[in-house]
């Protein structure tokens, strides 16, 4: 699972537990004027190919986690149960989508739209 949080114009990712392990990555953080959206969506996490995976772990209906390679696009995952899925759009970063598992998608989603209005 992932902690989201917002502060001094940066989404913070705080990837938790053995999931660093898993994911090769324990911190992303990103300005906030990179952020293009966030939402729901756990169909993304329920296929069974999330694209190449370059470092982190993948055991499908398990755990996705670390960075995949699909479509020409860099995308970070950590998703073990998928119906707490939620998707940031970036943009001028390293990745063109961050794929992460939170306690409360609909909690988190607002806190970070809210923020992304203030910032913007």
């Amino acid at each position: 699972m992932t902690a989201v949080n917002v502060a001094e114009g940066k989404l913070i990712l705080e990837v938790e537990g053995w999931d660093k392990l898993w994911s090769l990555r324990s911190r992303l953080e990103i300005p906030l004027e990179h952020v293009a959206g966030v939402y729901s969506d756990p169909e993304i996490a329920r296929g069974v190919w999330h694209g190449l995976r370059i470092g982190g772990t993948s055991v499908p209906g398990v755990i996705t986690a670390g960075t995949f390679y699909q479509h020409g696009e860099w995308i970070f995952w950590d998703v073990h149960h998928p119906e707490n899925t939620i998707v940031f759009d970036l943009h001028d970063e390293h990745y063109k989508k961050l794929v992460v598992e939170v306690a409360d998608p609909a909690e988190t989603i607002g806190r970070i739209q809210s923020a992304l209005g203030q910032g913007r």
